[in-house]
């Protein structure tokens, strides 16, 4: 009876030793998903600001969007959806497809967008951008052939 009082003890013991290896490994792992923020990435919503215009390398000319024109965009998880209002227009514009980051390049590739996109997709459905990510703006920047910047698209982080 003492040595199967023993068997049972050492049995529990090693039941108990992994149910705590066992909550210390789902901790830690909890403990690094929390400590993962969308901070210092470009995953999240984010609001057109203003455009600018370059020389190749500085900037020449800042411009502001229209009264009542608003232009937003989400990132999240290789997905990319972006929307548009322009009170010129009277319907809205809208695109869906997927996003990559390489280095300081952000790569859209749409998929499938309002009427007018659509149709621009029959010609162009990747677009390629020079980034410059902060924490609560990022601005994309196209260039001409040679690689020079011609114009930016600058978002700030929508909280």
């Amino acid at each position: 009876m003492v040595l199967l009082t023993n068997n049972i003890q050492q049995v529990m013991k090693k039941l108990l030793g992994l149910v705590f290896l066992m909550l210390i490994l789902v901790s830690a792992t909890e403990f690094s998903i929390s400590k993962t923020s969308s901070m210092h990435s470009i995953e999240g919503t984010w609001e057109l600001q203003s455009f600018y215009n370059y020389d190749g390398a500085a900037i020449t000319d800042t411009m502001l969007p229209q009264k009542n024109y608003r232009q937003v965009k989400i990132y999240n998880g290789g997905k990319i959806m972006w929307s548009r209002f322009s009170p010129k227009d009277s319907i809205g514009r809208f695109g869906y497809g997927s996003y990559k980051l390489e280095g300081n390049q952000l790569i859209e590739t749409i998929e499938y967008g309002d009427y007018q996109m659509m149709r621009a997709l029959d010609t162009m459905r990747v677009f390629s951008f020079e980034l410059m990510l902060s924490d609560d703006t990022y601005s994309q920047i196209s260039s001409d052939e040679e690689g020079n910047r011609t114009f930016s698209e600058n978002y700030v982080r929508v909280k």
